[in-house]
């Protein structure tokens, strides 16, 4: 007998009838002597259209309300695949964050897991229940209600799944598996058997929608294999593990693209110490992430300071750099909005040189010119126009041959 959890994304309990499919395929390893853990999201675009009422109420809400009100979608699609499970004949019960007492911090909107308290869950199994579990949401030391951002349903699947030592963790949603690029971009994109957890957090902070990256974070930390798949058909998925076993690595595995950029260029701010410092610490202290820099050494002892952002945080930003002009003495800023950025992810590539120049080649070949380049070990981005991204991962996906990446 194995323990598994499974989750079960948006798309795949989407209506009533998806939901009796989810509900049969948990049954279906439950009759094969399994105990089950399944973590769901919320029904379809719910969380979406929570938001959006919510913005008919308010532009500058409560944090702890919006957690309030966005805890109920997943409420919804727990309490209605237990119903089906039921209609069935087999046991099932259903809990949310706060009945499974999932704790977290008490930063709402975007809390991280600190503690998983197993009894109840437990005591549930030893019951030869099922057990439906509300993805993307906890509980803090005040017993309110906390959200753990977009995506926050793999985190709770992957710390649920590494709580209770478990033997399997598959995570379900309306793609077959990490493919090498996204096919609705690249129609040769090919799907990949294996992945390691460093390329696959790459992929998901590149813009791959397959894996929020806390979930493979936490999955590397406690060395949790994780089975990517599709929740609408039986195809073999994508195993995401430590690369160890993979001897011979593909120098490039996937290409990604990310259209929710934002260039923003402060010009012409004195090129003394402390300025880059007090310019990115006040922006991090507003909770902007920010990705690619570059510093332009200007006459007079000026500088342009060039950096991207998620459009996500445009606001908090100018809001940032409002408040400080007068003391950096920034001369003045822009943003551009028609930039996105192109990567490309392998861990083969540290070992093997030239792999940058065959991307910006290929790149040039084709007429897309680069304004910022990014690195790392296993890693390579570019920013370009946002109207060329889909040209550029085709482009990139041709020169590495990724259409035959498994073969």
């Amino acid at each position: 007998m194995s323990l598994i959890v499974q989750k079960y994304g948006g798309s795949s309990v989407a209506n009533p009838e998806l939901i009796d499919n989810v509900a049969k395929r948990v049954i279906e390893g439950y009759k094969k002597g399994n105990q089950m853990i399944v973590v769901v999201s919320a029904m379809g675009d719910t969380t979406d259209k929570l938001i959006d009422l919510m913005g008919q109420i308010t532009d500058d809400p409560d944090p702890r309300e919006v957690d309030m009100l966005l805890t109920t979608g997943e409420q919804v699609s727990i309490a209605l695949l237990t119903m089906a499970i039921h209609s069935y004949g087999y046991p099932a019960i259903s809990l949310t964050g706060s009945q499974m007492k999932i704790k977290t911090n008490e930063k709402h909107n975007q809390a991280i897991i600190t503690d998983i308290d197993t009894s109840r869950l437990l005591k549930e199994l030893a019951q030869n229940k099922i057990v439906i579990v509300a993805g993307f949401q906890g509980v803090n030391d005040n017993h309110d209600f906390t959200t753990l951002g977009r995506g926050g349903s793999d985190t709770t699947t992957v710390a649920v799944a590494a709580a209770v030592e478990a033997d399997r963790c598959e995570i379900y949603s309306d793609v077959d598996g990490v493919y090498t690029a996204d096919p609705r971009i690249v129609k040769n994109a090919s799907k990949l058997d294996y992945i390691s957890y460093e390329e696959m957090l790459e992929l998901a902070n590149l813009g791959a929608n397959v894996l929020h990256p806390r979930a493979v974070e936490l999955a590397n930390h406690y060395g949790l294999k994780l089975y990517i798949a599709s929740s609408f058909n039986n195809k073999l998925g994508t195993i995401v593990r430590g690369d160890d076993k993979m001897e011979g690595k593909q120098n490039v595995v996937g290409v990604a693209s990310d259209i929710n950029e934002i260039k923003i260029t402060v010009e012409r701010i004195p090129d003394q110490p402390g300025v880059a410092g007090k310019l990115f610490n006040s922006l991090a202290d507003a909770g902007v992430n920010v990705d690619m820099i570059i510093q332009n050494l200007q006459r007079d002892n000026l500088n342009d300071i060039t950096f991207t952002i998620n459009n996500d945080h445009e606001k908090r930003a100018v809001n940032v750099l409002e408040k400080i002009k007068p003391e950096l003495k920034i001369n003045n800023y822009n943003i551009d909005r028609d930039v996105a950025k192109i990567s490309i992810v392998g861990a083969g590539m540290q070992s093997t040189p030239g792999i940058a120049a065959r991307m910006f080649s290929a790149l040039g070949r084709d007429q897309i010119n680069i304004q910022m380049i990014t690195t790392s070990e296993i890693k390579i981005s570019c920013l370009i126009k946002k109207d060329l991204a889909d040209k550029a991962v085709n482009v990139l996906h041709e020169e590495f041959s990724l259409d035959r990446v498994n073969k």
